[in-house]
């Protein structure tokens, strides 16, 4: 399955995205094509893993802690989420904690990237330079 988590400006994305492999997706600050066409959040099931799918908001600096916050009171073992467009790969509370950064943008990122998030046995992110 994809997980998109924002900024696909073009909802067609999607359609495109989808002729490779189911699609979740939530709504990015960048995308104009009318709100409340995508959830801001989601919980998505892969196997035996919950993951929270959102864009997050704001400054970089606290992104990952605030989007953590943002599922408060749901037990999940991941959190995908975007906005910076920024990698990042850490765990906090024993929750991985991943932005897979983007495929198209280096402007507050040093390189592009996506991640792979493995989830079968074990729980396990990678991020992907490109």
């Amino acid at each position: 399955m994809i997980l998109h988590a924002g900024d696909l400006v073009r909802l067609d994305v999607i359609d495109e995205l989808s002729a490779l492999a189911p699609v979740h997706a939530v709504s990015g600050n960048m995308d104009e094509f009318g709100g409340g066409t995508l959830p801001d959040k989601k919980v998505i099931t892969a196997g035996n893993w919950r993951i929270g799918l959102t864009h997050g908001w704001g400054a970089p600096l606290g992104l990952a802690q605030r989007v953590k916050k943002m599922f408060e009171g749901e037990k999940l073992d991941c959190i995908v989420f975007g906005h910076s467009h920024s990698a990042h790969l850490s765990s906090d509370g024993g929750v991985m904690i991943l932005n897979p950064g983007s495929p198209t943008d280096t402007v507050f990122a040093p390189y592009l990237s996506v991640a792979i998030l493995y989830a079968e046995e074990e729980l396990k992110g990678e991020i992907i330079r490109l």
